[in-house]
This record gives structure tokens, sequence and C-alpha cells, in this order.
């Protein structure tokens, strides 16, 4: 049974009369006859009863009438579905992220695509970088949200925004009247370095930074995520090195202090496949491109 098959019987089951059904298919009335036989024999069931003056269905065609128009009303729908998929009204994206991410521009990313495309089914998935590589590149999610970008030839980046590197240490440390904190007088003190595993990563960056001053790090107390470390800060177990954007969301127990000197800056990136047709992951890159040019607050 074919789709062209189901098309000529339905039209014939409906007007009972080969003519009419002809004229509205669009055919002569002898393909039509010769098609509902072929069709007939392929099912080994007589689907019309020819009479002189009418034809009506047999039981098997009256089956096949409901059936069929069940058929045919799901190939509609689902043209109709796919359609709208592909210009961009319904469907899903799957959104890979970096824990930091969602404390900077990825909220006010989120939230104008959401706006602008509610029909469309969000996945948001926490993971670190390497994770967020190995599922880019196979296809397991969309679009990666990193820090910083990833290098693969395979890959393009958007860079959504350069935060500065900021101290998060427990509120009991003791900076004076200072509002900033030299790398240099932390040197005793436990870094707390996320992730553990695998590397290198966002840990391995914040000890070349140091190194890049001439502090050797000596303490080195290692988690798997920014939120652990946050939580060992907080309980005083150490000092975390963070983005910029971490220190705008207050959580008792920590304090957060910019580096005078500077110690140095951290990229969040937007990466896609550069083989990527899909017009969600279009879209929100371009929604991710207009939100990144506007300051950050």
């Amino acid at each position: 049974m074919n789709f062209k098959q189901l098309k000529y019987f339905m039209a014939l089951a409906e007007e009972l009369h080969f003519g009419r059904a002809a004229e509205r298919l669009g055919i002569a009335q002898p393909p039509l006859s010769r098609q509902i036989k072929q069709f007939e024999e392929e099912l080994q069931a007589v689907l019309f009863d020819r009479g002189r003056s009418a034809i009506t269905l047999t039981q098997a065609g009256e089956r096949l009438r409901l059936r069929g128009q069940t058929i045919l009303d799901l190939i509609e729908d689902t043209r109709l579905e796919v359609r709208r998929i592909g210009q961009g009204a319904e469907g899903r994206l799957r959104i890979g992220f970096v824990g930091s991410s969602t404390y900077g521009i990825l909220p006010n990313i989120i939230k104008s695509f959401r706006a602008n495309f509610p029909q469309i089914a969000l996945s948001l998935i926490p993971m670190n970088n390497a994770q967020l590589h190995r599922k880019l590149v196979a296809r397991e999610i969309d679009v990666a949200v990193a820090r910083p970008a990833l290098v693969d030839a395979e890959l393009a980046k958007l860079k959504l925004r350069d935060e500065p590197l900021i101290l998060a240490a427990p509120d009991t440390i003791d900076t004076g009247m200072r509002k900033t904190v030299s790398l240099a007088t932390l040197a005793d003190q436990n870094f707390i370095l996320y992730p553990e595993y695998p590397r290198p990563s966002y840990a391995d960056f914040v000890l070349s930074c140091c190194e890049r001053q001439g502090v050797e790090v000596r303490k080195r107390v290692f988690t798997m995520d920014l939120q652990t470390a946050l939580s060992l800060v907080a309980i005083g177990e150490g000092i975390a090195i963070v983005p910029e954007s971490v220190g705008s969301a207050t959580r008792n127990g920590i304090r957060y202090l910019p580096f005078d000197p500077a110690l140095g800056t951290t990229e969040l990136s937007l990466n896609y496949r550069l083989d990527e047709r899909g017009v969600h992951v279009r879209t929100f890159v371009e929604i991710a491109r207009k939100v990144a040019r506007k300051p950050f607050e």
C-alpha cells in the first residue's frame, strides 16, 4: 500500500462513482480503474461491489475507508508539524552550559528566546567544558555555552562576554578596610579549584593566571563544580577565583572582591557546529548576539 493508492481509493470511496472520482483526482477514468483493481489484488480483498447502476463499499472497503481517513489525517498533521518546525515555530532546542554562565548573560538570552518562541521546548543541561565538547560533536546537544571557547575545527564560536576574575572569600577573611585584594597576600590560603576532572579545565586556567603573577598555589582543594566550590568557601574551607558575574548574586558567608592588580579575564562563549542547519540554533545564536551587545547589568 502506498500513499497514491490510498488517495485514489479514498476519492472513489467518497464519490462512489468512477467518473466523479477521476475528475476530482484530475486523471482519466481508465487509469483510476486500473489503480483500484491493482490495489485490490495487492491487498487480496475486494473493496467495491460494482453494480450496473452503482458501486458500494464492501465490508473490507468500509474498514479501509475508516482507517484510511485516519492515516491521511495523520499524514497531513505530520506535514504541517514538520513545516512549523522547519519554519522555527515549534520543536526542541538542547542547550548545554557551564554553571557559572547562569550568573551572567545566559538567563537573559533564555528569557529573550522564550519570549519570542514560547512553543519551542528548551532542554537545559549543566556540564563542564569537556562534556560540552563531546556532546556537541556527537550531536547530543545543539549549542554549548562554555568557558572559555571550545577548540575544534568543526565548531563555530560566538563570544558572549569577557569577565574579570574576582575573589570569592569567606566573610571572616581579614582584608582590613580595603575594597580590593592582591593575589600575593593570598598565597597561604587554600585555593578551591574546579572541576577536578577532566583536565585541563577552568582550574588550570586559574592556576596559569596565578603563575603569571608569580604566585605559586601550594594548597589546592579540588572539587567538581562551581556550586560546591562556593559552598566550601562559605564554610571557611578556602578561597575561590570566579568570574565577576558570580559576584552579582549575594550568598551568606561569602565576600566578593576585585583583584588589584587585575588577575585576568575569562571568556564566556556560545558554541555550535559549523554544519548546523537547524533554524532553532540559528535563531538562538542571533538572539544571543543581540543580547551580548547590550551592557551587562
